[in-house]
């Protein structure tokens, strides 16, 4: 008799560990929203530091977007500066615009941190992302938040 007991206490204490192990992976309709929401506010903060800099370049005065970009790709290299004949300028204008980008990308992360820490909470939003990679239903849900989300973004 106590057998028979002891192992339905154990078969009790396993499947509701297991019970216990699906509820703490599911993710509810406010964390999912709210790591939307805090996605959202991610990309709408990326967008407008891409078109900040996209907007720096294009309408520069010093340099055209094309050397820009030809600048870019050779700035930290003073021999490739030399043959593509910058400018002091044109470098000057370049790392400008860097630091803006990583100034913009810095704020960024931390807000990304913050809001994934104390909107969504570190765990629900770990939860949500690992279960958006691997459930195509809750993907679809999420998906269909950000899309909605996404119309009153100012850039789109």
């Amino acid at each position: 008799m106590k057998l028979k007991f002891f192992s339905l206490v154990c078969f009790m204490a396993l499947f509701s560990a297991k019970l216990f192990a699906q509820d703490a992976a599911t993710v509810t309709d406010e964390e999912l929203k709210k790591y939307a929401i805090a996605m959202d506010s991610v990309n709408e903060m990326q967008a407008v530091l891409s078109g900040q800099i996209k907007e720096m370049v294009t309408t520069s005065q010093t340099i055209s977007a094309q050397r820009y970009n030809e600048l870019f790709k050779v700035i930290n290299d003073e021999g490739k500066l030399l043959e593509a004949n910058a400018t002091p300028e044109e470098i000057a204008f370049v790392k400008e615009v860097i630091a803006k980008k990583d100034a913009g990308t810095a704020k960024i992360k931390e807000t990304y941190q913050l809001l994934a820490k104390d909107f969504v909470g570190a765990a629900a939003f770990n939860k949500v992302r690992k279960a958006i990679s691997s459930d195509e239903g809750l993907k679809t849900k999420y998906q269909s938040l950000m899309d909605e989300l996404a119309k009153d973004n100012a850039v789109n």
